[in-house]
């Protein structure tokens, strides 16, 4: 009798504790984004230093309304769309190339009825999906070269030529090393995944190669001193709140990088800000809680039975925990220097809303999950 109250307990109560670890973040980095971007919003917006807080508290409560509504839908239904969401991720890459607004050198943007989007969002849960009702419907075949392997290299490669036409390359590598944990974990052999790595690294470098920033940037990555007015700035000034900080940090509000010192402060770098102001206590606690999101993520993912909402929920997980090591590398300067927002807490509307809706689609599959939760 009692198990029989446990297993349906399990299929109507989504994980609480994945809830709470994201509300936490998400008003953490409330905090975080008003510290960090007061100074430009007063001298660069008209003397409004909530600018960038109220935009994100904007996307914020979109996010969570959209994540509520999400979290009670079937997440089986996404399979049955997969052509329309193929399509869909297709459109926008389009939309991008041809009425994309260019920013920071790059048309990564969009403005649909008055709002700006970023579609590579779109696209990478999108991805995530697709792949996901692709290796569940060709399960039996994914170990094969021929029948496995080759068309899903070709599909992954597509998914990510769709971020890479926006001069994305960085969100390219993320939903492309995501896609690759999936296909592993759908029963990849591990000579596919050597032959697949080195493709990839192969890939990168001739994106890499294509582009004068980008080698630039690899260039000043081993010896950003030797550049300290330019390439190597960001990262200097990165490394200088970071040590500035020490064990306890100067304090809320009390950051002299953000300053104008630190390029965007409040987004690309932001985890350098809280070490200044919190110092190395306050990046334990961003680290602890990305620890937890990836244990609850990947736990969602091991106990669902049905294997295309494991592979959602690995892809999802996966796509956040990327993008957090990225992140925290960068700011550290353990990898060259890329435009990588910190989920849950860096400044950005558009990912902040597309991070909480994938979310609502984690959340309906842990209602499914036979972790049984008290």
């Amino acid at each position: 009798m009692e198990g029989t109250v446990q297993k349906q307990s399990r299929k109507t109560s989504m994980d609480w504790v994945l809830v709470f670890v994201v509300v936490v973040l998400v008003l953490f980095g409330f905090l975080m984004v008003y510290s960090s971007s007061f100074p430009d919003g007063y001298y660069k917006f008209d003397k409004d230093p909530f600018y960038f807080l109220k935009k994100q508290v904007i996307a914020a409560v979109a996010g969570f309304v959209g994540m509520i509504f999400i979290a009670n839908i079937p997440y089986k239904i996404y399979a049955k769309f997969n052509k329309i969401i193929l399509i869909a991720c297709v459109g926008f890459a389009l939309l991008t190339i041809i009425i994309g607004i260019a920013s920071n050198g790059a048309q990564r943007w969009i403005i649909i009825g008055g709002i700006s989007l970023q579609p590579s969002e779109i696209i990478k849960i999108g991805g995530v999906l697709y792949m996901a009702y692709y290796f569940d419907k060709n399960r039996k075949n994914i170990s094969s070269l021929k029948k496995g392997f080759f068309p899903s290299m070709i599909l992954i490669g597509f998914f990510c030529l769709l971020i890479a036409i926006q001069d994305d390359l960085s969100t390219a590598v993320i939903l492309g090393g995501t896609l690759m944990v999936m296909f592993f974990c759908a029963g990849a052999k591990m000579a596919h995944l050597v032959v697949l790595f080195l493709l990839a690294v192969a890939g990168v470098i001739v994106l890499i190669s294509m582009e004068t920033y980008r080698i630039t940037r690899i260039i000043v990555f081993f010896d950003p001193f030797k550049y300290p007015l330019n390439e190597g700035y960001q990262i200097i000034q990165s490394l200088y709140a970071l040590g500035t900080g020490g064990l306890f940090g100067m304090g809320i509000g009390k950051s002299r990088q953000k300053f104008f010192h630190l390029p965007e402060a409040y987004n690309d770098f932001i985890f350098s800000i809280i070490g200044e102001e919190l110092g190395f206590i306050g990046c334990v606690f961003v680290i602890l809680g990305f620890v937890i999101f990836a244990w609850r993520g990947l736990r969602i993912s091991m106990n669902t039975d049905d294997f295309f909402g494991s592979q959602v929920a690995l892809g999802i997980t996966t796509l956040v925990l990327l993008q957090f090591l990225i992140h925290v590398a960068v700011a550290t300067s353990s990898m060259p220097p890329t435009g990588r927002a910190l989920p849950f807490i860096s400044a950005g509307g558009s990912s902040l809303m597309f991070l909480l809706l994938s979310m609502g689609i984690l959340l309906n599959i842990s209602k499914y999950s036979n972790t049984y939760r008290s």
